[in-house]
Parts: structure tokens; sequence; C-alpha cells
């Protein structure tokens, strides 16, 4: 793995493990061996140890004294209560948003749309995901809460690993987003902040819904 010197290796770490996590290449349950861990990734042991406990944080592993760090499992409790806590934090942040918006965020938002458009003709499933977190992220500036900030900053890798296994279930989950994002620039535009904050629920619901489909035991044939 290379490293870059504009962050330190710990803060690289996490986010090549919570990389890892988000897009599926470390399952649900999985143990993370440290050792092995730093073996692969060329740096000490302790540097892994850290990172661990930085992504312990943002929910995405679970230390387990005297057993070992595991991937936190997603079940229906996490999930439900995930996005209960994202849909309150985005209701308030979209509301403020719709009273607020400058030019050069809907410019932004118009921007990231048709870079999402193009990203899902061009058959590229990451950059499209990458660019709807970003577009979710937009009111996120308005919120001018430390409390939030550190809530959202914390909950928001678990977001993303949640929405990318939803989107992996086939080209509709992708239409409902691309037209959830057309709907959703359309009534900030307008300021309609009733109609934003129905639309935001309906989607957060529906996405939850669609995860918790994924993450079903499957019946043997």
């Amino acid at each position: 793995m290379q490293f870059s010197a504009r962050e330190t290796l710990t803060e690289q770490v996490a986010q090549y493990l919570e990389d890892q996590i988000v897009h599926g290449q470390m399952h649900s349950g999985e143990r993370i061996i440290e050792s092995s861990m730093a073996k692969k990734l060329d740096v000490s042991h302790g540097c892994v140890r850290e990172a661990l406990l930085l992504i312990e944080k943002r929910y995405l592993v679970k230390i387990v004294p005297r057993k070992g760090t595991f991937v936190t499992t997603l079940d229906e409790d996490f999930v439900r209560a995930l996005y209960e806590t994202l849909l309150l934090i985005l209701g308030n942040t979209g509301r403020k948003l719709v009273r607020e918006w400058r030019d050069e965020d809907m410019q932004h938002m118009e921007a990231l749309y048709l870079e999402m458009k193009a990203s899902f003709e061009a058959g590229k499933l990451q950059r499209f995901h990458e660019l709807g977190i970003e577009y979710t992220q937009a009111s996120l500036v308005y919120a001018r809460n430390h409390f939030i900030v550190e809530m959202i900053n914390n909950l928001w890798p678990s977001a993303k690993r949640c929405s990318f296994l939803a989107l992996q279930q086939g080209p509709q989950i992708i239409y409902d987003n691309l037209d959830y994002m057309r709907r959703s620039l359309d009534l900030i535009r307008t300021h309609d902040e009733v109609g934003l904050i129905e639309l935001l629920e309906a989607y957060g619901t529906k996405q939850c819904e669609q995860v918790l489909a994924c993450i079903k035991p499957k019946r043997p044939l």
C-alpha cells in the first residue's frame, strides 16, 4: 500500500480499512487479525491498532477484549437505528438548506447530478456511489452544530456501507437514486421544505428496507 505524507499513517490505514468494509471486501462478523494486517500493509502493529480504534468510533468494527476485532455485523437493529438517526440529522440540515441555499450550492448539486448520470451510463458503480454520498452531504455545511457534525462524521461510514450494499442490487435501485436526486433538487430550488422532508423520509425508509432485504438470511433451497 502506498501512503501519502499529507495524512498521518494511522489515518491512512483507517481509511483503507474503512474502504474495505464499505465496499464489501470485509464482511459482517469477519475477524481482523492485527498482525496479518500490519504485515499486509507493511506498517507497525501499533499503527493498525490505532487505526482500528479510530474506525471503532465510526461503528465499523467492534473490539472485543481478549477475543479480537470484528467487522460490525449488519443486523436489523443496527440498520434500523442507523437510518432512524440519519433521517433525524438530515431532516434538520435539509430544512436549513431549503431556507438558506445559495446559487453556488445549487450549481454544485446540479453538477453532481449530471456526473452521477454519466457515471451510471458508464457503468461506474463505485463512482456513482461516491457522488451520491457527496450530494447527500451537501446540506451538512448548514448544520452549524458541533454535536451534529461530530455525530454525522462517525455515522457516515456506516451510511456509506449500507447504501453501497443497496446499490448493488440492480439498476432499478440506481434509477431510484437518480429520481430522488432530481426531485429533491427541484424541491430545494423552490424552497419546498415540507416536500423535501417527505421525500427524504420516503427515500430513507425505502433504502433501509432495501438494505434489510440484502442482509436477510436466505432460506435453503
